[in-house]
């Protein structure tokens, strides 16, 4: 019989994990469940649900620091933010849209623990740079918690990146702390319009690592084929069926209108230019971020590849050639998002002999239950790798309680 425990408190949690432990049960952690499907499917004997330890315990503006359960509601965080006008720098992305799940679920437990970072990553880091402290509950049954309110009090070991991006793996956090930053005057997207035919992803690569090179401090570059502009509700972006190549700039106003007329004047050999001010801008990125281009058809699998960012049109259109599926890039083409048709393996050993060569990884983003099952998730690590995977595991839970095989069969 499954049974679902939902702690109140961090001694209710150490109480349920110490009965885990004594009776040889497992958990599948949870906040809001929204990020079930993002990993490997655990088969557990119980479920743990953090629901309760939620609500914003600590909010100082003036210091840019923002303390909550974990298992805060984002929308709760991100309207109390908002108030104050200090997001999350990290900018992190929303994957109910992609999962078949209504938008706007997820916990700050969750946004950390997946470690989720959108477009602005290339500048402010991933969600794991802007945590300051936690407390947690291992799957020993023991508290212990890292950092504390200033960045200063991190000696030693960060457990702090250790936590982010284990799916629940290796501790249930009760509260976390997270460093906030003001939000920009201005935002501004400059917007190459390619032309309506042929395929622009190479040189769209070569035209966002310029910008990079450059001193115009880009906070996001993203490029959209024509057929994925297409589904964007910003017009600028959606009417003139032709591929899109997004740019974008924040901060003073004065710095953003003369970074924008630089970059304009610097792209303009690529293409037609036009420039999104705020709300079109916040759209397209929101877009971008939570990968609402491939939430129509969800039959397609989903993969994020990470790669060198001059290689990923190539990485992109191999994997593409003689398949139906569909493409765009963030980080500068050294994100790709890739939408594939079907088939039982996912792809996955074409898709991770062909990224081999370039050291980067790949994560099968959305897929049903057997295939994520049959299929590695997360790329495979070599032995060494794996190794100290598995010794992790073992020091911060040495039965298996928590989430057992989530990231990798059999840890």
């Amino acid at each position: 019989m499954n049974d679902t425990l939902r702690p109140e408190t961090e001694a209710q949690l150490i109480e349920a994990v110490s009965w885990a432990v004594a009776r040889g049960r497992t958990f599948d952690v949870r906040g809001d469940g929204s990020k079930r499907s993002y990993g490997r499917p655990v088969e557990t004997t119980d479920t743990l649900d953090l629901s309760g330890l939620s609500g914003i315990t600590d909010d100082d503006p003036s210091e840019m620091v923002l303390t909550a359960g974990a298992a805060t509601p984002m929308s709760e965080i991100e309207g109390r933010l908002a108030e104050a006008g200090q997001p999350l720098a990290f900018e992190p992305f929303d994957l109910a849209g992609l999962q078949g799940q209504t938008p706007g679920a997820g916990t700050l437990g969750g946004v950390v623990s997946c470690n989720l970072a959108g477009p602005r990553r290339l500048k402010a880091g991933a969600a794991r740079d802007h945590i300051l402290g936690f407390n947690a509950v291992s799957g020993r049954g023991e508290a212990f918690k890292s950092g504390g309110r200033v960045v200063k009090n991190v000696t030693g070991f960060d457990l702090s990146k250790l936590m982010a991006g284990s799916l629940g793996t290796l501790a249930a956090m009760t509260e976390i702390t997270v460093k906030v930053l003001p939000v920009p005057d201005r935002v501004r997207t400059v917007l190459i319009c390619w032309t309506a035919d042929g395929i622009n992803d190479h040189d769209a690569v070569s035209a966002m690592t310029e910008t990079m090179a450059s001193p115009h401090e880009v906070s996001g570059a993203a490029h959209l084929p024509g057929v994925i502009a297409g589904r964007s509700a910003v017009g600028y972006v959606s009417g003139g069926g032709r591929a899109m190549t997004a740019i974008r700039v924040e901060g003073p106003a004065s710095s953003v209108a003369h970074r924008c007329n630089a970059l304009k004047d610097m792209l303009r050999k690529y293409g037609e230019v036009e420039e999104l001010h705020t709300v079109n801008s916040e759209i397209l990125w929101r877009e971008i971020a939570d990968v609402a281009y491939f939430t129509e058809n969800c039959g397609r699998q989903v993969w994020r590849l990470s790669a060198l960012p001059t290689e990923g049109s190539n990485l992109a259109l191999s994997i593409l050639e003689g398949r139906s599926g569909e493409v765009f890039y963030d980080w500068a083409g050294g994100l790709i998002w890739l939408a594939l048709d079907a088939a039982n393996d996912a792809h996955a050993n074409d898709v991770r002999s062909r990224l081999a060569a370039e050291g980067g990884h790949a994560t099968l983003i959305r897929a049903d239950d057997e295939v994520r099952r049959r299929v590695p998730v997360f790329q495979p690590q070599p032995a060494t790798v794996s190794e100290i995977t598995r010794r992790i595991k073992q020091g911060f839970d040495p039965s298996g309680v928590l989430n057992p095989g989530r990231m990798y069969d059999g840890i």
